[in-house]
């Protein structure tokens, strides 16, 4: 994905720490005080099976949780199709894929503190640093803001990375940019 291809052709040197955040429980209009992570099967989330499966994948590894993550996003928005984020099989496939320990995998999808660290770092999105989706960055500075945006073409990848960060994350006068033809400008997707 996007942040992968800056990765592999720029010169920018950056470390992810990838956080939870549940859209489902940020657009709940249900009672404020039910959370995704209090349902009893968490097959009845839309992601929490996939939160929790990415926590399970970070206990193989830095970089086994990488491999994890970025073919989880492949899986969901690449051209193949959208898995489902609530099916533990298809997160265990995609376990096998990325070259976790499937059998330590699936043991670890049922540990409850996993659903807890889910719970804590979508308290800390929201209540630190204002989160309301996702992909929201939050800076080493503490500036934050959300993107929207289709994945650049590949060589546009890094040079758009540069402008993003040195705009959003050092400018934080910087409020909130719009461009004014909905959905999208026109010619942006051919």
């Amino acid at each position: 994905m996007w942040l992968d291809r800056v990765k592999k052709y720029s010169q920018y040197e950056f470390d992810v720490t990838w956080k939870n955040f549940q859209l489902q429980q940020a657009n709940s209009k249900e009672e404020p005080d039910g959370k995704v992570w209090e349902l009893p099967d968490h097959r009845e989330a839309r992601s929490m099976v996939a939160a929790v499966a990415g926590e399970a994948a970070r206990r193989q590894g830095k970089d086994a949780y990488e491999r994890f993550h970025l073919a989880l996003l492949t899986a969901r928005h690449g051209q193949e199709g959208r898995v489902a984020l609530n099916e533990e099989g298809a997160m265990a496939d995609i376990a096998e894929q990325s070259g976790l320990d499937v059998a330590r995998f699936q043991e670890d999808l049922k540990d409850p503190s996993l659903v807890q660290k889910v719970a804590d770092d979508h308290t800390e999105a929201t209540e630190q640093h204002g989160v309301f989706g996702t992909p929201t960055f939050v800076f080493d500075n503490g500036n934050s803001v959300y993107l929207k945006s289709f994945i650049p073409p590949e060589k546009d990848a890094a040079p758009f990375f540069g402008h993003f960060v040195g705009l959003m994350r050092d400018m934080s006068f910087v409020g909130e940019m719009k461009r004014p033809q909905p959905p999208w400008p026109k010619g942006a997707v051919s």
